[in-house]
Formats: C-alpha cells, sequence, structure tokens
C-alpha cells in the first residue's frame, strides 16, 4: 500500500449552497452583504443564514475566506466544470443506469427543445467524439 494519500473527496454542495456558488462563480471573490444582496434583493433569506451557510461551506472547503479585511471575502474553491460533471456523472449513475446516451435521448426528446444553436454545438461535439472532426 502506498504511503501517498490523495485528498478527500470535496462534499456534495446543497442547493442553497450551490446558488450561492453560482454567485461567487459569476461574480468572483464577494463579501457575504454582496452574496447576500444578489441572491435576496426581494428580501429572501436573512444576513446571517447567508453568512452561516458560507461559514459552513468554508470549513466544507467548497470556498475559501480572505479575513484579511473586516469584511471576509470569499471565493469559489471549486470550479462550475468540476461541479456539474460531479452532478452530471452522479444523475446518470442514479437516474440512467450509467447510460450517458440515456440521459442525451430523454434531454433532447423532452421540451424544452433545444435551439438550433445548440443543435449545432451538439452536432459537432459528436463529431469531434467520433472522431470524423467533419463540420457541417
Amino acid at each position: 500500500m502506498s504511503a501517498i494519500h490523495s485528498n478527500p473527496p470535496v462534499p456534495r454542495p446543497t442547493e442553497a449552497e450551490l446558488d450561492i456558488l453560482r454567485v461567487l462563480w459569476d461574480e468572483g471573490a464577494c463579501t457575504v452583504r454582496e452574496v447576500h444582496e444578489r441572491l435576496h434583493a426581494d428580501g429572501g433569506a436573512g444576513y446571517t443564514t447567508v453568512l452561516k451557510l458560507m461559514q459552513i461551506m468554508h470549513a466544507k472547503g467548497l470556498v475559501v475566506r480572505d479575513d484579511a479585511q473586516r469584511a471576509h471575502v470569499y471565493r469559489a474553491l471549486v470550479s462550475r466544470q468540476r461541479t456539474q460533471k460531479r452532478f452530471l456523472a452522479e444523475m446518470v449513475t442514479r437516474l440512467f443506469n450509467g447510460s450517458p446516451s440515456q440521459l442525451v435521448l430523454h434531454a433532447l426528446g423532452e421540451a424544452p427543445r433545444a435551439s438550433k444553436a445548440e443543435l449545432k454545438q451538439i452536432r459537432e461535439l459528436l463529431d469531434r467524439i467520433d472522431g470524423g472532426g467533419k463540420s457541417r
């Protein structure tokens, strides 16, 4: 057995944590107040609720906190792409018996329909995957 240990996996974010991560992915580093204002401009959850969630996310390793200033600044420690891949892999496994093709067939066959631009991107991806490399 090797003496090298890999880092433990980052916990799966909850729906509320995903909302906060989306703000951090879109805006970059933010204070709790900035996140609160972006998520709950119409009232919604209180500032202390957002603060507590972000503290929990810091403890879980989902965000990093810079406390050099009075107002702590947070930024996402997990990327949007890595998080999307994780959720997608779980969905394929749990809902589609591990079959990516069943996920794609279901997604493309149901409303809302993919736009022409999205279908073009999908065709280009399929061509790259298939090794054809031809564009239409």
